[in-house]
């Protein structure tokens, strides 16, 4: 029978493959069911880390993960987003090859700089594997940020930054109080509104959804 900390693990690299998928897919329809089906992943985490580190709280995050980045947010973003379409929009502004490299890459850095720190929490579990995903996942949703023409794209960037934050947290502060991680999905869940509303008064307004045209908005 596996071990808690090899399923997690498993699943970390199952993030990794699902933030990979939700950068290089072209149709925003696609990716906010990939942005679901990851977050799955992520709320399946929180269960094996709270049954492993006998963190109790972590069943409620991922009923509150279940509710808002399973459901809420991808449905938002199917929603909101999935009429709109600007063929020269499409892509990414460097090869995909090159980007799961890059991907790779930053992988690779935040596995070292964890490597190099220790922390009693996660040694103790063999989870440093699992931090460095959390770390990389982060700057994964940055890169996307970059790479991306289409302005959609970005704001799912953003959530997977935010995934990655939240793995953090869980591995670091899953004794925090529920309150704090209720704040911190709401906030998400208000941020992609509020970008989701900006982007479609952008196409509304210009009929673009290139990053490159807005490069010229000031204010």
């Amino acid at each position: 029978m596996l071990s808690s900390s090899i399923i997690i693990n498993n699943l970390a690299g199952l993030l990794v493959v699902t933030s990979l998928m939700v950068v290089t897919c072209k149709k925003a329809t696609t990716s906010a069911l990939l942005y679901a089906v990851q977050s799955a992943v992520l709320v399946l985490s929180f269960i094996a880390l709270a049954g492993l580190m006998q963190a109790h709280e972590l069943y409620t995050w991922a009923g509150t993960a279940v509710l808002t980045k399973v459901i809420l947010v991808p449905l938002i973003m199917y929603k909101a987003l999935g009429a709109m379409n600007d063929p020269e929009a499409q892509g990414m502004v460097i090869p995909t090859s090159v980007v799961v490299i890059l991907a790779a890459v930053l992988l690779l850095l935040c596995h070292f700089v964890v490597s190099t720190v220790q922390v009693p929490i996660i040694t103790q579990h063999g989870l440093e594997p699992v931090l460095a995903v959390s770390l990389g996942h982060f700057m994964i949703g940055v890169m996307c940020i970059v790479v991306q023409r289409n302005i959609i794209k970005q704001i799912f960037g953003y959530c997977l930054m935010e995934n990655g934050a939240h793995m953090t947290l869980a591995l670091l502060a899953n004794q925090a109080p529920h309150l704090v991680e209720i704040g911190i999905s709401t906030d998400a869940i208000f941020a992609v509104i509020i970008m989701v509303y900006m982007v479609r008064r952008i196409f509304t307004t210009m009929n673009t959804l290139r990053a490159h045209d807005l490069s010229a908005l000031k204010g």
